[in-house]
């Protein structure tokens, strides 16, 4: 199967988790289109000052990639700033959260795998 980026479908969630501003999903593959134990296969973007609020992740792990832009991670209790590269793992009941602290768009390759 072939998507184009046309066709993969744009959401928009106010306050994701808790966090502030909106935040950009662009869903490259949806779940019921994909055959093994991802959940969330997407590009997401935060504008500058938005973020994805504090969150755990049970019996499923989440990988960010940072592609563009500047954050700052809260990694289970540890704030540490990220930037294009960088990649952060969560999983196993730990928990994160994940803000643009630059001035251009923060833009990160989203997967959740189901354990």
């Amino acid at each position: 199967m072939i998507r184009r980026e046309a066709e993969m479908q744009v959401e928009v969630r106010k306050e994701m988790r808790g966090g502030k501003g909106e935040v950009e999903i662009k869903h490259i593959f949806r779940k019921d289109e994909l055959t093994g134990k991802c959940r969330l296969l997407a590009r997401i973007t935060l504008a500058p000052g938005s973020s994805i609020g504090l969150h755990e992740h049970i019996d499923e792990e989440e990988v960010f990639y940072i592609i563009r832009g500047r954050g700052e991670v809260v990694d289970n209790g540890t704030t540490v700033e990220v930037s294009a590269g960088d990649a952060v793992l969560t999983g196993g009941g730990k928990s994160h959260s994940i803000e643009n602290i630059g001035d251009e768009p923060l833009e990160l390759m989203v997967v959740i795998l189901l354990y």
